[in-house]
């Protein structure tokens, strides 16, 4: 029977040979520091093969300051703990992606790159055939097409602008820093996904990629977006004040909860209702995994939004409450009125009164998400079979097959 008094005793026993023999290692690891700080210098000494620009560039390096540098560097040198960390406005080390406060958001970064995909896997013969025909798609279809195409090939650009130019560097926690990098080269493959779409099918490039100037549906969409990113766009521009703060969450909100939350949902919708209708099947393919990433992507800004409010609840007041319903009730006004200019009638089992049902609906859940009251009471889903869609993990009667599992590098295993 074991003895925990024993036990005790055997540790004692042991415990003076443990200290001797961690300060024996101790005084290697000194030694070998000492010798490794030695061979660095001796590195730095000029040799008789070294050419003028190597002596030269050794010498430079005699009078490097390192706490100089070290100074650059965001935030204090000291190891940081947990609970020092913010999503904003956070002075600890930014370089120091662990201990972990967001698990959340690390784990949003590795599901992303587990559903790392190209455009390129995806097979567009069938496309560019019912395209190039006389009697594949009517209009409406065609014109359906086209202006997502437009939409989107500039929207991720936007959003992606936005990421890399201001968001960044606003956001002051490494582990969600971590995942915008992800979030902008995601955006970046959307991006190239529709360029391969407009590519395959033979489009006018020059037409389809200045619908955000050309058309006003579109061209509304994308000017309100870019309203939100000016300020915080300025490399000037810093958070730190209550005026500036609630500047950078209005932009989070018009970003994540409109633009990827609100603006995305009437084109992902016509573009997958052609799918099911095996119409267009490799464009709804790329959609389909756009619609994965973005799901994603929504779902971290709304974590976010939602940690910045919990951590600075001074922000989130009845004014900047009111202007949170504004936009995401400007937003699904101005996609309402994008889809009935993308479809003026009937077409794909859809016409644009089903589709402002649909985006009340969505427009109630942004504003739940964010802890603000629904204002279409009484909406509800008249396109269930895109929540299917929507679920990250088991993919449903898409295309009237049933996908068993996403796998990295994009590859879709169907039965």
């Amino acid at each position: 029977m074991l003895s925990w008094d024993e036990f005790d005793k055997d540790d004692d026993a042991n415990a003076p040979q443990a200290a001797g023999t961690a300060t024996a290692t101790a005084s290697a690891l000194d030694k070998l520091d000492s010798a490794g700080d030695a061979a660095a210098h001796e590195a730095r000494e000029v040799s008789a093969n070294d050419s003028a620009a190597v002596a030269r560039a050794k010498a430079a390096l005699n009078s490097l300051d390192i706490a100089e540098g070290l100074a650059e560097l965001e935030g204090s040198a000291a190891r940081v703990k947990v609970d020092e960390k913010r999503m904003i406005n956070c002075r600890a080390d930014l370089n120091q992606l662990v201990p972990f406060k967001y698990d959340w958001a690390w784990q949003k970064y590795l599901d992303g790159c587990a559903n790392h995909w190209m455009p390129q896997e995806v097979n567009m013969t069938a496309d560019i055939a019912l395209w190039k025909s006389p009697e594949g798609l009517t209009d409406d279809e065609r014109r359906i097409v086209m202006r997502n195409l437009g939409f989107f090939s500039t929207a991720d650009s936007l959003v992606a602008n936005n990421l890399a130019l201001a968001v960044y560097r606003l956001i002051t926690n490494p582990e969600c820093r971590q995942y915008i990098l992800r979030q902008a080269f995601e955006e970046a493959i959307h991006t190239h996904a529709y360029q391969y779409c407009i590519e395959s099918l033979g489009m006018d490039e020059g037409e389809i990629f200045n619908m955000y100037h050309e058309i006003p549906s579109v061209a509304k969409k994308a000017a309100w977006g870019l309203k939100y990113t000016r300020a915080i766009s300025d490399p000037q521009f810093n958070t730190g004040t209550p005026e500036t703060d609630k500047e950078l969450l209005r932009n989070l909100i018009a970003y994540y909860c409109v633009l990827e939350g609100i603006f995305f949902y009437c084109g992902f919708t016509q573009i997958l209702s052609m799918g099911r209708r095996n119409k267009m099947t490799g464009v709804a393919e790329q959609f389909q995994y756009i619609l994965r990433d973005e799901s994603m992507h929504l779902n971290f800004g709304i974590d976010v939004i939602n940690q910045i409010k919990i951590e600075n609840p001074h922000l989130w007041d009845a004014e900047l409450k009111e202007e949170a319903t504004q936009m995401i009730l400007q937003g699904t006004q101005l996609e309402i009125e994008y889809a009935r200019d993308t479809m003026p009638r009937g077409v794909l089992g859809m016409n644009a009164a089903m589709m402002e049902d649909y985006l009340k609906f969505i427009a109630n859940r942004r504003l739940s998400q964010i802890g603000l009251k629904e204002e279409y009471p009484g909406t509800s889903n008249p396109f269930p079979w895109m929540s299917e869609i929507m679920d990250l993990k088991k993919e449903k009667n898409f295309f009237e097959t049933r996908v068993i599992e996403y796998q990295t590098g994009g590859a879709l295993s169907w039965d």
